[in-house]
Parts: C-alpha cells; structure tokens; sequence
C-alpha cells in the first residue's frame, strides 16, 4: 500500500497541493489527472524521494522497488539493447561479474556470478529486451546501435524499455504516450494491463487512461480526490458530484444542448461504415458528462473557409521520399487519393512508416520524386507539423505574432481573437520564452486558424495539450467544414475528428476498412502471426542471431554512410563559412573602411550578402540530409 497523509507540497514559494489523504492498494493501476500546472509531475517527485513535503508524509513499503522513465539520455556509445537491459541495475552488475571473473580467469567467481544470473533470469535478458524494444517500434537491425546515434524521441523510448526491463513493484510514468506512435501506445497498454505490481500514470490521453486504469486520483484546486474506475468512470462521478453542488447548473445546461445537438449531427450523417458508426459510439460516451466539459476554460473553432473547392488537393501516382545529393531515398510509392471538402482522414501506421514524410508532401515542404501533386488554387493550407511548437519566436508576444498575419488588423481584434483561444488581457502581451508547452501548441493552433485554412494538415497536435484543450480540439475539428488530414496518437481526437482512415505501410497508402478497434485487432493479431510481426525479432530469442543482427546494423550503416559523409561534408562547409562571415563582420566595423570612397566597403558587403545565402542554403540542405538520415533510421 502507498499512503498520502495530510501531504503537503510547494515548489518554490508556491503551494501546489494540501491535505492529500487517501491509500493506493497493490496492484492498482492508477491515472494521475488534472490540469497542466496542478501539480500532477511533483507528486511523483516526492514519491521518488526528490521532493521534500512540506507538511504530512507518504508512507512506502519496506524495500519497495519503484521503476520510472528517466528524464535525460546521455550520448552514450553503449549498443540499445544492452541500454535497455541495464534497466535491471542487480542483473546488469551480476553480468559485469561475469565477464570480469572470465576475463581473469576466476572459476570460483564465474560461478558465483553465473548463479547469481540463473536466479535473476538473466540469462533470457537479451530476448526480454529485445521484445520491448520491439513493442516499442524498434525494428532489431537498430539492437547494436549505440544510443548516441538515436534522435531525442527514440531515446526517450529506449529509457521507457529500460523502465519496463527494471523489476519493481511501484512503476511511474509520466505522459508515456508522447513520443510513441499509435502502434505502440496499443501495445505499452497490453504490456500495464499484464503488469502486476502498482502502477501511477500521468497521462492526457484519455482512451489510454481508459484501457489501462482502475482508480483515478484527481488533483483540482490543491487537493486530490480518488475515484474507482478508470477515466471515463470518472467523469461520470465527478459529473455527479458537480450536479449534487448545483456548480454552473444554467451552464451546464447549455452544454448538454449542445452536445446533444453536436450527436445528433453526426448521427444523422453517419452512413452504415463503421468509422461513422464508432464516432458516434464516442459522442455517445460523453453524455452525462456535461457539467465536467462545462467546467473547460476552453471553447474555439476552426472558422468556414471563404471557398471550398473541389477537389482541394489531387495526388496522381505519387512517390514520396527524399532526394540528397543526386540519391533518391523513396519511402512511399504508388500514392493516389483526392482530398475534397468535408474529408476527415486520420492516418495509421507505424512511426517510420511515413507518415509524417507523406504529410510533408501534402503541404510542398517536400516535392515529390515522381508522379502529381496538384494544389487547387484557392486551397488554403493550415499545417501543424512536430516542430511548429518550436519554430514560435521565444522573445516576441502571442499579439506580435498574430500581427505579423493580421494585415495591420486593429490591436483589439487581435486580443479578442487570442483571448478566445485562453491569451486574455495581459497574457497575450508575455513574451513565448515563459510558456508551457501547451500555451506554444494552443498559441500554434490560433495562428493557424486565423488564416481560415480549407485544409488542416495536423501531425501529432495534442503531444503538449491538456485534457480539457484536447477535448476543445477534437470539437473544434469535428465541426470543421474543409478536409483534415491527421496523424496522431490520441485515439480519442481521431474517433470524434476523423471517419475514415488510411494505413501506411510496407511503402504505401491505403484505405482501412474499420474503426480503431479493428485497427488493435488487426495490431494484435499481425504480432501473433510470424509472418507478419517483425521478421528479426525472434531473432533476438537465442545468442546465434548476435551475427545476424551485426549484419543488418552493418547493412544499415552502410546505408547511412553517404548521408552521414554528407552531413560532415555540409557542417565543414557551414564552419568555413561562419569563419569568414566573423572574419568580414570585422572588417566592415573598422571605421577607416568608411573613409576610403566607399567601394571597398560595397565589395565587402556584396562577399557578406552572398555568404549568408550560401551559408542558408547549406543549412537548407543539412537539414533535408537530416531528415532522409532520420526516415532511414526508423524504417
């Protein structure tokens, strides 16, 4: 049992929570929700010791082993698998045991440390790793690649494996679902779900919470309440208490009007296909819930386009990939599919499987290598890509960025727009540098909506959202009038915004005759088949296929080489180049320079002007080679 007594926590001068006082029993598996900011990561922290409470205490069991996902990955040379079984601190020391007593030649010591192996299971590690790594969407060819060569959300997988590896009873997770595909989200679900220690999980992802929790604490205000039953159960019961209190009655009333109206709508279109059908069973599923959605700060749309023509964007034969120093690297092929208005497409399929890299070519950010992409003229493109979050300006404020789109719009239009999408007064005028990320995602999506686009692009827009913003989202792009194309790992956004769905995979693109429930199912049953699942991955199960996988990581290098070349080739360049602008900026702030009859001066200043363009347009080509270096990685 864990217990919360009169638990108190602060950080800094702020009191984020008091008086928690309530018991988690072994074998729960627990959801911690509420909103961004309430104290959801700190709790954890003083569970694991790195937060001191400020009054009462949490009561742990003797020698209770507690496993979460470390928040840093070092560039280590160390190959993944080994990263990940190293997650079992006692075997990975029982192992470095061995290895030393052989080398000296140390029988008795061997032995010691082989018995020591034998009782922690040590010696079918490599296969356990190996299945984690692949549950997590690793293909085994990337096993012996050391974890410095992986891009940041891959390793944040490999420190999840490392977590699941590690023998404990108290696992923590914290917003485990982000940097996953769907594909994985399914399985990590079946991998808690067989889990028989205790689990606590931070997560906005409420299909996950739903498939995976039995309790669920509920932080609000500075306190936490536990309810039974996984998130939906909550809702219900919080829903309740709401009504019993009269809190908002007159509002809450509006909101079941319009929910009601926002199910019949769909369910007066919904044809017999089973994508129609499942979206209204998730409307469905949220009435009786109007008083919680009543509570959202959060209620915005995605404003009719001025045209919706048809179609709005024809692709003819398509392939899409990557083209880098006169290499195609093709990752989809055969592409051909319209987009007219009133499509809602979610796109399923593996991370690696090009997703992302067929959303790119939707948008012209990439040009095809062969085939038709055809624009209609009036199609307005609103794109959310995984970078767009960055790529916000960090010293200017929500209103210099809007303005920026606005065409000199009056100053108070632009707060009134920004203060619907939760920038009031003030907040709109506080430079991006001090937002959460979710404030940078809700500020992203507001920029996008101004431009009243007739074609949403939108790849993984909840990673940062809230639950309350998410569900604002999914409204929004339900009620949307233009076609939306969306990759995401959110199930429930896809159920309520989307009704069709295309499967990419093995290199093409292809309709998906069901709902995402069929969607696990077929998941599950691919993993079953050996045909199917990853064809190397029962490899891993005995120590013979160590050859077999050093050939497929050398196969896969020599792949990545020319790339790789390139990209020292590119850094080299940009080095060079940066040099001599140093070099140039120096000479152009001598003051004597400006005495001569100034041609001097101009000829320095034309050598700096054509610098930054070739220093731009390297940089230009370093991050396309990054890209194909990436797409190849996690094929």
């Amino acid at each position: 049992m864990i217990g919360f007594r009169s638990l108190a926590l602060r950080r800094g001068g702020r009191l984020l929570l008091s008086g928690l006082d309530f018991t988690l029993h072994a074998g729960w598996r627990v959801g911690l929700v509420g909103r961004n900011g309430c104290g959801k990561s700190s709790l954890l922290a003083a569970i694991l010791g790195e937060l001191e409470s400020d009054e009462g205490q949490i009561d742990l069991p003797n020698r209770v082993r507690i496993a979460s996902v470390a928040q840093e990955t070092p560039a280590l040379k160390e190959a993944a698998l080994r990263y990940v079984i190293g997650g079992d601190a006692e075997l990975a020391a029982a192992l470095a045991r061995e290895v030393q007593a052989l080398a000296m030649d140390d029988h008795a010591a061997a032995a010691a440390a082989h018995h020591d192996i034998e009782l922690l299971n040590g010696y079918d590690a490599e296969a356990r790793a190996g299945r984690l790594l692949h549950g997590l969407g690793f293909a085994s060819s990337v096993f012996e690649q050391p974890v410095a060569s992986f891009s940041g959300g891959w390793r944040v997988r490999l420190n999840l494996a490392r977590a699941l590896m590690a023998p404990s009873d108290l696992l923590l997770l914290d917003e485990p679902t982000n940097h996953l595909d769907l594909d994985a989200v399914l399985w990590l679900e079946q991998w808690l779900q067989r889990y028989t220690g205790t689990v606590i999980v931070i997560s906005h992802d409420r299909e996950f919470l739903d498939e995976v929790c039995t309790h669920v604490v509920h932080l609000h205000e500075g306190r936490g309440r536990l309810y039974n039953g996984n998130y939906t159960g909550f809702e219900r019961q919080r829903a309740e208490q709401l009504r019993q209190q009269q809190i908002a009655f007159e509002k809450e009333q509006t909101e079941r009007a319009h929910l009601q109206s926002f199910i019949n709508r769909f369910k007066a279109k919904a044809s017999k296909a089973k994508q129609a059908q499942s979206r209204v069973k998730r409307l469905e599923k949220l009435a009786g819930t109007e008083a919680v959605r009543a509570e959202s700060p959060f209620r915005f749309s995605f404003e009719t386009a001025a045209e919706l023509p048809s179609p709005l964007l024809r692709l003819s034969q398509l392939s899409a990939g990557y083209q880098v120093g006169g290499e195609r690297i093709e990752v989809l092929s055969g592409v051909k599919f319209s987009l007219e208005p009133g499509d809602r497409v979610a796109l399923l399929g593996a991370n690696g499987a090009g997703k992302s890299t067929l959303v790119k070519t939707l948008v012209g950010e990439i040009e095809p290598l062969a085939g038709e992409r055809v624009l209609h003229p009036a199609a307005r493109i609103g794109y959310f890509a995984q970078h767009t979050v960055e790529s916000l300006r960090e010293h200017e404020t929500p209103i210099q960025h809007l303005a920026r789109l606005a065409d000199k719009q009056p100053e108070q239009v632009l707060r009134d727009w920004l203060g619907r999408w939760n920038f009031p007064g003030d907040r709109a005028f506080d430079p991006v540098e001090g937002f959460s990320g979710g404030e940078r995602a809700r500020l992203a999506l507001a920029l996008i909506a101004w431009r009243r686009p007739n074609v949403l692009l939108l790849d993984e827009p909840t990673n940062h959202l809230d639950m309350d913003m998410r569900e604002a989202l999914a409204e929004a792009l339900a009620l949307f009038d233009g076609a939306l194309v969306l990759v995401s790992h959110d199930r429930h956004l896809i159920g309520l915004a989307c009704d069709r769905f295309w499967r990419v995979a093995e290199g093409t693109v292809a309709p998906f005759d069901g709902d995402l429930d069929d969607y696990a199912a077929w998941l599950r049953s691919r993993d079953r088949d050996p045909q199917r699942s990853d064809p190397d991955n029962a490899k891993v199960v005995s120590a013979d296929n160590a050859k077999q996988r050093r050939r497929s990581a050398a196969e896969q290098r020599d792949k990545e080489r020319p790339l790789k070349n390139r990209l020292k080739q590119l850094e080299t360049a940009m080095a060079q180049q940066q040099q001599a602008l140093a070099e140039l900026e120096q000479q152009l702030a001598a003051p004597e320079l400006y005495q001569q009859d100034g041609r001097a001066a101009g000829e320095l200043s034309r050598k700096q002007a054509e610098l930054h363009a070739a220093h731009a347009q390297n940089e230009a080509a370093w991050l396309e080679t990054y890209e194909a270096l990436e797409a190849l990685a996690e094929t």
